[in-house]
């Protein structure tokens, strides 16, 4: 149960990278259009700094198919460094609703690890825009069941290229445990998330963004999980403010065969979307 925990808090890529590399460009508008910002939160080649929160429901957990929750709060800020390099920063929060899978109704609630990540990128991007940089897992957990007891670090990269209507890419990291609880279970595992985005009329797309997971620590044969699934979004505005809303839903076609990971999942989120003036 405790891995399951590590592995859903992530990430979804286009929008949590829509800062990669946002500050490359001064080519933006005081007020974008819904079009130019549909592309912008999936390219980091726009000033844009967003405030995604992503809620994940996974269901069918356990005997008595418990749901776990996770909402994730990942603002991203993209920062000049110098003519030739920028830093994107990340921090994904997660709220966690831990159910005690072996009960029908009980279960706990509060703060899980923190995950904060440092990307560096080119300020000039060309067809394929890539970053990279540290990401690391701090202690923050409220409670044993929320976390895995482990301080980690380890590297991470992400790299994607927007032909016309599409965004393809990949993010990728790997983090290992240094220090933490000795009593609980060294962490070794890689996290990668493929995104594929086909952006329609009036700021709708379709996307899938799966995220697939190994922990290295497992036995053969139990260490993937890889759903399969997409769903669609579109960036729209309330007042002023810009906004990327999504829904998708997922299905974990390879697991391992414990009754403590999920069947199938939906993810909601609601990104406020922040482009920086000219």
């Amino acid at each position: 149960m405790k891995r399951l925990v590590m592995k859903n808090p992530c990430l979804i890529a286009p929008l949590a990278f829509a800062g990669l590399v946002s500050v490359q460009t001064g080519l933006v508008a005081q007020e974008p259009s819904t079009e130019t910002l549909t592309k912008s939160v999936q390219n980091p080649v726009a000033s844009l700094i967003s405030v995604p929160f992503q809620d994940n429901a996974n269901f069918a957990i356990g005997p008595y198919g418990r749901i776990q929750n996770i909402l994730n709060v990942q603002p991203v800020i993209p920062m000049e460094l110098n003519g030739s390099w920028n830093l994107i920063t990340r921090i994904i929060v997660p709220f966690i609703f831990q159910p005690q899978i072996a009960t029908p109704s009980l279960g706990t609630s509060g703060l899980g690890d923190l995950n904060p990540t440092f990307f560096f990128s080119p300020a000039k991007a060309g067809r394929i825009i890539w970053g990279a940089g540290p990401t690391f897992s701090l202690r923050t957990e409220t409670s044993s069941a929320l976390g895995n007891g482990k301080w980690g670090s380890g590297p991470s990269i992400v790299v994607l290229t927007q032909p016309k209507h599409w965004t393809l890419g990949v993010l990728a990291n790997n983090i290992w445990s240094f220090a933490g609880d000795q009593n609980r279970r060294d962490v070794n595992s890689l996290l990668l998330q493929y995104f594929v985005n086909y952006n329609l009329k009036e700021g709708w797309y379709l996307t899938s963004q799966p995220i697939v997971t190994a922990d290295w620590k497992a036995p053969s044969g139990q260490r993937w999980v890889a759903p399969f699934g997409g769903g669609f979004g579109r960036v729209f505005r309330i007042g002023n403010q810009p906004i990327n809303g999504q829904v998708a839903a997922y299905y974990n076609s390879i697991r391992p065969d414990e009754a403590a990971y999920p069947g199938w999942s939906v993810r909601f989120q609601i990104a406020l979307l922040y482009p920086k003036p000219k």
